[in-house]
């Protein structure tokens, strides 16, 4: 298994406090440069596409302000997995179109200067612990009135929707994994609140315990957890 270490050089030590918005609009130019049918298996707005991937950043010294984020670089990273090995390949193909190109920003821009391949051992055990390297986002949708609620850790009902929110996940994929014996378990815990396409949302960030099926884990641990996994939230490092 693996993911791409993915190095970014900006032009000014800054980026948008949104950067989700940044980051979909580069996945979206980067897999069209490389192939539309790519594109369109992707983000073709005539259909609600459930991805497969999720990213998270490494973004030194970053100080967020109320519009931007400020670096102590010129530069950020950018690590990215998908629990779909041949589509990760058509990613890097994707993100070799973009290699030393100029990508605006406002009022800045960065530009891709390399892409390393990281193998991630493979999960072997039932119980494992984690560490959200981006904001885990545990939601209930409600279809009639197309209303969300958002619950972070410490709420009644966050381990139940976080299940609910995998067993959506792998049955939209089609994947055979059962999740009846998932669960995750805070072991340090830390609400945050995150933008999300303009809009404040809460999540979780810290420790957490997570059971299941060696498969499940592995699946999640190159896809995410959780909900918006492809809008960069959700992905977690094993550390035991």
């Amino acid at each position: 298994m693996y993911q791409f270490k993915i190095l970014f050089r900006l032009e000014k030590n800054f980026l948008p406090r949104e950067m989700d918005r940044l980051m979909i609009s580069f996945l979206k130019s980067a897999t069209q440069q490389y192939s539309q049918d790519f594109y369109d298996a992707l983000y073709d707005k005539s259909k609600s596409i459930i991805k497969s991937y999720v990213f998270s950043y490494y973004l030194p010294g970053a100080r967020f302000c109320e519009n931007k984020i400020e670096l102590n670089k010129n530069e950020f990273t950018l690590f990215f997995s998908d629990a779909d090995q041949i589509e990760l390949l058509k990613f890097f193909n994707s993100f070799q179109k973009m290699r030393y190109r100029l990508y605006p920003i406002d009022g800045n821009s960065m530009q891709l200067v390399s892409i390393y391949m990281q193998k991630i051992n493979e999960i072997q055990d039932n119980e494992i612990v984690i560490k959200f390297q981006s904001p885990l986002i545990v939601r209930s949708h409600n279809s009639m009135d197309n209303t969300d609620i958002y619950y972070t850790h410490e709420m009644a009902g966050f381990a139940e929707t976080a299940k609910d929110n995998v067993r959506f996940f792998v049955k939209k994929l089609g994947i055979p994994v059962s999740v009846d014996d998932f669960s995750i378990e805070v072991i340090k815990g830390k609400k945050v609140v995150v933008p999300v396409f303009g809009r404040n949302v809460d999540a979780s960030l810290g420790l957490f315990k997570l059971k299941g099926s060696c498969q499940l884990l592995n699946i999640l641990l190159l896809a995410g957890a959780g909900a918006r996994r492809s809008e960069g939230h959700g992905k977690f490092l094993v550390i035991g």
